[in-house]
């Protein structure tokens, strides 16, 4: 290029840039300058980069994004054949998040791969790259191609002596594994990153952000393994460590990250950590059967949510809003306030229609959700229904167990035995099949069902059999509503056969625990046992007294659900069984998000909640 060439090609940049910062911007004047580049046949570099920017600025200014498109493609097969030009790396970054904002997951890994195969030379770019295509597997749910790139980062930083980087990628792949429930492995993987936490980083800023994100990790992999007790000491401490992030004298992100090249890369920055503590502290407190508790913590998660969208509206915010909301959901149907429950899955339905990738994602839970909300209004069909898509459609292995167990009760109350009978043995063949790899709750919970039947079925020696082992799991994790529930069916069992000094020992307990909970379709059974017991020891004054509450606990029922089905619009969505769910109604405004493809995988399991 000639020297008066040059001088019209940096006077072009800078009038593009001129236009781009004004105030207000002059899109168009700045996308005709680097247009008007091309005119000089610049060289190739110059002309990939000119290509870039104006992919960068029809993405970031216009909704033309096949024009942008047109010049990321042109850029990245220009720059991909270059040498020494690592800008082709930012090129193919852009273009492969343009891919995936048009759901075309499988071009995106194309091209990233291709750039982690020219990235070698540069261990940062390496590094970014191969982080950012495990992402894209991991959303894609091949869930092995990510683990194997994450152990191929973790090789790259033992070459390169970088401890902090291959921490991020040790824990990044125990959060892999952890999905795929290779516990062993899980278990490796995070006491070799812990070593190096507490024995190779030296920057206390950067061991602090990696303790909380291998905190974060010991303590869901202990919630999704239904260990409630085992997990309080390691809540308590990430509880900790969010204080000691948050505090004023802490440094910010930016001086943190922004330190040296190989310490660049955080797992999240530490407004969205907040939201992830209190997230895992919801789920305890639901599966601790602490109700209150969890409510109140979904009420502060959602409420520092919405401050962060005024700021900015990051794409992940929505995936913590959706699993607050399917946890604090069971919670309301716990507590009998089933009217507050269907109104708030036509929130999480309304946050689901607003990204198509949420949609997929959590188009089961949304499924399983208005099972639970059909059977506790006595819908059972409806219920039904709603179980058998949601165990079609989703690929969870805790999903698909917890909704069969459900549909299991509904198909004992609708005495519907043949098909109740298959279900139990299909459901047992599942859970042998990965016996060390299951949920305590829910294993807990099967045995339950199991006792339920056998009651049902006046098989009283199986039904406390059952129930007891039950209860041997219940207590040993501290899940209270299990250890309620099967405290009040096995003091109904003991009723049926005239022990009424066994009947009343376990309903008393499980009136406490119910009352604490508060589950108010357990307080209901207990108070109609303890009416009867009262009523057959001719104690009239502790009979009347049960009743009253029996009566209060049923009208409060009876009301509530009076409500949700005449009064919540949203009571609709229990027939909707097939595409996307009905848009909000009429006089509804849906929630203003704009919801790209999620930063990390999601750990909100919905079917531990027990």
């Amino acid at each position: 290029m000639s020297s008066q060439q040059d001088r019209c090609y940096v006077a072009l940049l800078g009038l593009a840039e001129y236009f781009r910062t004004a105030n207000p911007p002059n899109i168009r004047q700045a996308i005709q300058c680097l247009q008007a580049l091309f005119t000089f046949s610049p060289p190739l570099k110059m002309e990939a980069r000119t290509h870039f920017q104006l992919g960068q600025i029809l993405m970031n200014y216009t909704k033309n994004t096949d024009l942008a498109k047109s010049h990321l493609e042109k850029g990245w097969h220009i720059a991909e054949n270059l040498s020494q030009f690592d800008d082709k790396f930012e090129i193919a970054t852009l273009l492969s998040s343009l891919y995936l904002q048009e759901d075309q997951s499988g071009a995106a890994k194309v091209v990233l791969r291709k750039a982690l195969e020219l990235s070698q030379h540069n261990v940062q770019w390496h590094c970014k790259l191969l982080f950012q295509l495990a992402q894209i597997h991991a959303n894609d749910k091949e869930y092995s191609p990510a683990a194997t790139l994450l152990a191929v980062g973790v090789d790259t930083c033992d070459d390169t002596s970088t401890a902090y980087l291959k921490t991020l990628f040790l824990l990044s792949r125990a959060m892999i594994l952890m999905i795929e429930r290779k516990i062993q492995e899980v278990h490796a993987t995070l006491n070799q990153a812990v070593l190096i936490i507490d024995n190779s980083i030296q920057n206390i800023h950067l061991k602090e952000h990696l303790k909380l994100f291998f905190l974060t990790l010991q303590v869901l992999h202990y919630l999704q393994t239904g260990q409630v007790k085992t997990v309080k000491s390691s809540l308590k401490q990430l509880q900790q460590s969010i204080q000691t992030i948050m505090a004023p004298n802490w440094p910010s992100d930016e001086q943190i990250f922004g330190q040296a090249p190989m310490e660049c890369f955080m797992w999240l920055p530490k407004d969205l950590n907040i939201v992830l503590v209190y997230l895992v502290t919801v789920w305890h407190s639901m599966m601790a059967g602490y109700m209150d508790k969890a409510q109140k913590y979904t009420e502060k998660a959602l409420n520092h949510i919405e401050f962060l969208k005024s700021q900015d509206n990051k794409p992940i915010l929505a995936v913590f809003q959706i699993i607050l909301l399917e946890h604090i959901i069971m919670c309301r149907l716990v507590m009998g306030n089933k009217s507050l429950a269907i109104q708030e899955i036509g929130l999480a339905k309304d946050v689901c229609l607003s990204n198509k990738s949420i949609l997929r994602r959590h188009s089961p839970q949304l499924h399983c959700l208005l099972g639970l909300y059909a059977m506790s209004i006595s819908f059972f069909n409806n219920a039904e229904k709603q179980f058998q898509i949601c165990i079609q459609e989703t690929q969870e292995r805790d999903l698909k167990l917890f909704a069969n167990l459900n549909l299991a009760i509904v198909y004992l109350r609708t005495h519907r035995e043949q098909e109740l009978q298959q279900l139990l043995q299909q459901v047992q063949s599942d859970t042998s099949a990965s016996q060390s790899n299951n949920s305590q709750a829910l294993i807990g919970s099967f045995y339950y069902v199991q006792g339920l039947n056998a009651f049902h079925k006046n098989s009283i020696h199986e039904a406390k059999r059952f129930l007891r082992e039950t209860l041997k799991m219940a207590n040993a994790e501290d899940l209270n509503r299990l250890t309620s529930c099967s405290l009040v069916l096995l003091s109904h069992v003991f009723l049926s056969i005239g022990n009424f000094r066994e009947s009343m020992n376990m309903v008393t307990p499980a009136l406490q625990l119910a009352s604490k909970i508060p589950d108010i379709n357990v307080q209901l059974w207990g108070t109609a046992i303890c009416k009867e017991l009262y009523m057959i020891q001719k104690e009239r004054t502790n009979e009347e007294d049960a009743y009253k509450k029996h009566l209060s606990f049923s009208q409060n029922l009876l009301n509530d659900q009076y409500r949700a089905i005449n009064q919540q619009s949203e009571h609709r969505l229990i027939n909707w069984y097939t595409g996307d769910p009905p848009p909000p109604i009429h006089g509804q405004q849906a929630p203003q998000q704009s919801i790209a493809s999620t930063s990390m995988q999601d750990f909100g399991q919905f079917g531990v909640a027990q």
